[in-house]
């Protein structure tokens, strides 16, 4: 049958046109394909306008501002997110602090200052209580791997037997500082099987899963607490390095957990990632406590520099002091005298009791705060109280620095979060230790924000600074905490705990261009003075986000289609699933080839304008058809289109993603 070409190509181009048109894609299936794919058979895929940045308009006025305070009661402001439960905590950690959290099959687990919550999320519009395990022990960061659970311990009162009366001695055998290691084939009875001890306790932890080990999983322990007697843990130090080559300080613990058998975990290394780093530059006062420091100085009150910042000693800090000077010259009261002695005496004090004074103040930082590890790439990001690391961790025994930077804007470097491919990465920096008030209308933008690099070879070159931009009040501590990708495809897409800043999602696809996208926040916990609450972390887990709220127990969260968000790239982020996730153990997010993953890129292409408007119907109604088709009608469509998609890429303004298209409308072709 001669068809000649004209008619051969309208015929083409009406079956492309109507959407579900199987008759249109029928055809195409039984005729010879033509020769030439790549003209005459759609609309031209070059775009007639500019190629356009995510544009957001977002609500206006800012609706986080102003919101009423409560603890349970508080007045609340969503955008781009629903709601989908809260649950308060349960009556054993009522007042006290929910931290991080991890995710197991259809459970959270959720530490706290007292021990570990853990719910069952099946249907997460009502999590239920799974157990509420008392053991305190701060901060009880927590983590997974198969039927092991590990929670930090750094305090001074957690115990080895996870009792609740402390330990009051100064050097005990019955303090636990270090990893607790639990059996948790029966979650709902977890079994605590071993810990390990170490020197400055355990703030943070990661765990590493070598993909060239499958024996063993590792944890790096990050502790910041003084380091503990040597009578109480045998080899302890806290000697300078010059002065004791064992010292406990400038170095990370690595611990190896034997799969065959957890209860001989132990210490395998303490690598000395800080070597030859200097104290980093910093910012000083923001104006407000400028202000407040000089309204202190007015009352009489007493002031110290501390670790570079000017603070205000409070009194149960200074009234055991200036007692102590009176009753020295034997007075029964205190005297101008005395506390023009005390203001003498202080820096000599605070020396003695900090350091300085010696030339180690102008050494860099001795721990980090928290590690990202991304095994499939091989590298982690250490946020390390004074620097920002890239390491090496090809062998997880020995990490190795391959760049340390750190920048005048940050106070604290917090925590790490890759971009899933590992060319960029995000920081945070905790300025005022997550117990202040840094989000105030007069707060540098760039203080307490996220700093994002692009990784160049071994290097991280600075590219921007995002920062929740709703002014909080000075009830609410707020400055930038944990969070973890979305699988939104084609995006990196973030989800941040600011405490009681809220919830924030960022864009930053383009690291020179971070946006926020969505964001949920609650008045403060207190109307009155500064109370405890806010969102600690919050992470997405299989197709909702959860979030720690330190005081309000679990929020849980969702998103919903919007103009930043089409419903297509939400369905095709929830094809991505975990039965575990550590959000510090970042794992690689890989895509199924399904038609919303297809949509979600075609959307994209539609919505920064990189390809016509007529090229994105005609190829939206071929996936739609193709979908409604099935056997070989459905291949031989695809296999078509995709050849299409990807002969016209060069001609669009993002070929990357216009290829990324036809790999997967080919994937669904061959079913792979």
């Amino acid at each position: 049958m001669n068809v000649p070409v004209s008619d051969m190509t309208a015929t083409w181009s009406r079956g492309l046109r109507a959407l579900g048109a199987i008759v249109g894609l029928a055809v195409v299936a039984s005729c010879a394909a033509p020769s030439t794919t790549s003209t005459g058979l759609m609309s031209s895929i070059a775009p007639t306008m500019a190629m356009s940045p995510l544009s957001v308009t977002p609500p206006s006025p800012d609706p986080r501002v102003g919101l009423d305070a409560g603890l349970f009661d508080a007045e609340e402001a969503v955008w781009n997110l629903r709601v989908v439960s809260k649950s308060p905590p349960p009556d054993p950690f009522v007042g006290r602090t929910n931290s991080d959290l991890a995710f197991k099959d259809n459970y959270a687990i959720q530490g706290n200052y007292d021990g570990v919550q853990i719910w069952d999320v099946t249907d997460p519009t009502t999590p239920t209580t799974v157990i509420t395990y008392v053991c305190p022990a701060s901060q009880s960061d927590v983590s997974v791997y198969g039927d092991l659970l590990f929670v930090s311990g750094e305090g001074m009162t957690g115990r080895l037997d996870c009792g609740a009366g402390g330990v009051e001695a100064s050097v005990s055998q019955e303090r636990l500082r270090g990893i607790r290691i639990f059996d948790i084939t029966d979650i709902r009875n977890p079994r605590y099987i071993h810990n390990v001890q170490t020197c400055r306790g355990s703030h943070t932890h990661t765990v590493l899963e070598d993909p060239n080990d499958r024996d063993n999983v590792y944890i790096y322990v990050s502790g910041s607490a003084p380091v503990r007697p040597a009578d109480e843990l045998p080899g302890c130090s806290g000697l300078f390095p010059d002065e004791d080559p064992n010292s406990a300080l400038f170095r990370i613990e690595v611990i190896r957990v034997p799969l065959a058998d957890p209860t001989s975990a132990a210490i395998v290394s303490s690598p000395r990632i800080f070597e030859d780093l200097v104290a980093p530059p910093t910012h000083g006062l923001a104006p407000d406590d400028r202000a407040a420091v000089d309204a202190a100085v007015a009352r009489g009150e007493f002031v110290a520099d501390i670790m570079g910042q000017t603070v205000v000693l409070p009194p149960q800090f200074t009234a055991p002091l200036l007692d102590s000077i009176a009753g020295a010259r034997g007075g029964t009261g205190v005297t101008a005298a005395d506390s023009a002695a005390l203001r003498e005496y202080l820096p000599t004090l605070l020396e003695r009791m900090i350091g300085g004074g010696d030339g180690r103040e102008e050494m860099g930082p001795t721990q980090c705060h928290d590690i990202t590890v991304y095994p499939a790439i091989g590298l982690a990001g250490g946020a390390c109280e004074g620097y920002g690391l890239l390491l090496d961790i090809s062998n997880p025994v020995d990490p190795v620095r391959l760049a340390a930077v750190a920048d005048s804007n940050f106070s604290y470097w917090h925590s790490a979060t890759f971009n899933n491919d590992g060319s960029a990465i995000l920081f945070t920096d905790e300025w005022g230790g997550g117990g202040a008030p840094k989000c105030r209308a007069s707060d540098p933008y760039e203080w307490g924000a996220n700093a994002i690099f692009t990784i160049e070879g071994e290097d991280m070159e600075f590219q921007s600074y995002y920062k929740m931009p709703a002014a909080q009040t000075t009830l609410e501590n707020c400055v930038a905490h944990n969070g973890s990708l979305i699988p939104v495809p084609g995006r990196t897409i973030m989800a941040q705990s600011w405490y009681q800043g809220g919830i924030s999602l960022l864009d930053w696809t383009d690291p020179t261009n971070p946006v926020e996208i969505a964001f949920h926040d609650r008045g403060p916990s207190n109307a009155e003075r500064m109370g405890s609450g806010g969102s600690w972390s919050v992470y997405w887990y299989n197709g909702y986000l959860y979030s720690s709220e330190i005081s309000r127990g679990l929020d849980v969260f969702e998103l919903v289609a919007s103009p930043v968000m089409t419903q297509n790239e939400i369905d095709a982020s929830n094809t991505v699933r975990f039965d575990q996730l550590n959000s510090q153990g970042q794992p690689e997010i890989v895509w199924p080839n399904t038609f919303a993953l297809a949509k979600a890129y075609l959307d994209q292409l539609e919505r920064h304008r990189a390809v016509s408007s007529g090229w994105v119907t005609e190829v939206r109604a071929a996936l739609s058809g193709a979908e409604q088709a099935s056997g070989s009608a459905r291949a031989s469509s695809l296999n078509a289109l995709a050849s299409q998609i990807g002969d016209g890429a060069d001609q669009s303004r993002d070929p990357a993603k216009v290829r990324m298209l036809a790999d997967v409308v080919r994937g669904l072709a061959t079913g792979e």
